[in-house]
């Protein structure tokens, strides 16, 4: 049985559409009345584990779906949550009031006392900026494939590495595309298989860095505004770099070939690091 055979089985005579067709299958399920709520399929059940966690202990977060139901049939596990809508600030048009409402929601998971995981540790200040230096180190071996500067590197390994403050209940992958709006404007962060503890800037500096890029420096302002905290350049360019180098290490190390397409983290690691 795959995953639409499931969904399929356990919700007779209604209408699915395919959300996402990635590791996880992500289905709309539309009953007879109009009503709709959304079933997530993974196909390895410590991803289920670990997104049942986060939504059961932030169950009545604002901006955060309510688990309905969970299971496990055969090779697949699933939960069925709240519909947070049809669209998402990646690729809804520019709404700011809906961005803004995004940061008021990131705020309110941080601010969550939530035993979001049942991990010993967090990701702390030891840990980012070890995780920094390593991150940079790695990604010297796939420089030439992404026409990387060797002096951005240089530069990015003698840079201070991010702070990190006290860990709080995190996302960890707040980009645009994981808030979804619906049609009364209401916005809903998705996708919390990888939430844990970890310091509330890589969070922030996540979101507004990946807001300004794919929206504009109004949307990045409009999501400080509505977490409610300014970012000091100083801070928020070493993690632009980290989080920059991350996303590219991650690539290179799964893909073959040039990787042209991701000059966007090039240029934006190198003003990072340089400034320019």
């Amino acid at each position: 049985m795959n995953a639409r055979e499931l969904v399929e089985s356990s919700h007779p005579n209604t209408t699915l559409r395919e959300l996402s067709a990635g590791a996880n299958k992500v289905f709309r399920v539309i009953d007879e009345k109009g009503g709709s709520i959304v079933v997530k399929v993974y196909p390895v059940p410590s991803r289920e584990r670990r997104e049942r966690r986060a939504l059961e202990s932030l169950e009545g977060t604002p901006g955060v779906p309510t688990l309905i139901d969970s299971g496990v049939s055969g090779d697949l596990a699933w939960i069925s949550m709240t519909d947070g809508g049809n669209w998402n600030l990646g690729n809804l048009p520019k709404n700011l009031d809906a961005v803004e409402a995004a940061g008021e929601v990131l705020r309110g998971v941080h601010q969550a006392d939530a035993e979001i995981t049942n991990l010993a540790t967090s990701i702390d200040d030891e840990y980012v900026e070890s995780h920094y230096q390593s991150t940079i180190t790695r990604l010297g071996r796939f420089r030439r494939r992404f026409g990387l500067d060797q002096r951005v590197l240089d530069a990015a390994l003698e840079m201070t590495p991010p702070h990190a403050s006290q860990s709080v209940t995190a996302h960890t992958r707040p980009t645009p595309s994981k808030f979804v709006v619906n049609e009364e404007g209401a916005v809903t962060l998705v996708d919390w298989e990888w939430a844990t503890l970890a310091p509330p800037e890589w969070d922030l500096t996540l979101a507004v860095w990946r807001f300004a890029d794919s929206i504009g420096e109004d949307a990045a302002a409009a999501f400080r505004s509505g977490y409610g905290a300014e970012l000091a350049e100083s801070s928020y360019r070493p993690w632009v770099a980290y989080h920059a180098a991350t996303m590219m290490l991650d690539a290179a190390e799964v893909r073959e070939g040039r990787l042209g397409d991701l000059k966007y983290l090039v240029d934006d690691l190198t003003e990072a690091v340089l400034g320019t």
